[in-house]
């Protein structure tokens, strides 16, 4: 259970850590204003948007105060955001308590995401903001 523990909390301060260097690096580059569409893989290679285009550019937004542009280019800027500010302070938490509440609750959410009842509705989101995406010529 504890390499398991420590898997899962390297995983994510490593994924926490490239996304705070990936925002550094594209907030100095200024592209909010050029070449967005370079930014995703998917968008480069086939001119079509993926579900989380937006997202960098929304988080940079977040950063800069400006909630609605936020909102408007990509809702799961929000969720990147908080996850982004909340899980390495959990897990650092975790880490000098000796406790395993961040872990836990990734089990408690893993579980929670497998019924369908839950996840059918959240995959439509997804695909919503997908159409949406593509819709407003992201």
């Amino acid at each position: 259970m504890v390499q398991q523990k420590n898997k899962l909390y390297a995983l994510v301060l490593t994924a926490c850590l490239a996304g705070y260097i990936w925002l550094f690096f594209n907030s100095k580059q200024n592209l909010i204003e050029h070449k967005p569409d370079q930014m995703c893989l998917m968008k480069y290679a086939t001119d079509v948007p993926c579900p989380s285009c937006g997202a960098t550019r929304s988080v940079i937004f977040l950063t800069k105060g400006d909630f609605t542009n936020a909102f408007l280019l990509n809702p799961i800027g929000y969720m990147v955001v908080i996850i982004m500010l909340i899980a390495p302070i959990w897990i650092l938490a975790d880490w000098t308590t000796k406790r395993r509440t961040f872990l836990d609750f990734f089990k408690k959410m893993e579980d929670f995401l497998r019924r369908p009842s839950y996840a059918i509705p959240l995959i439509l989101l997804v695909v919503v903001n997908w159409i949406w995406n593509i819709a407003k010529g992201l």
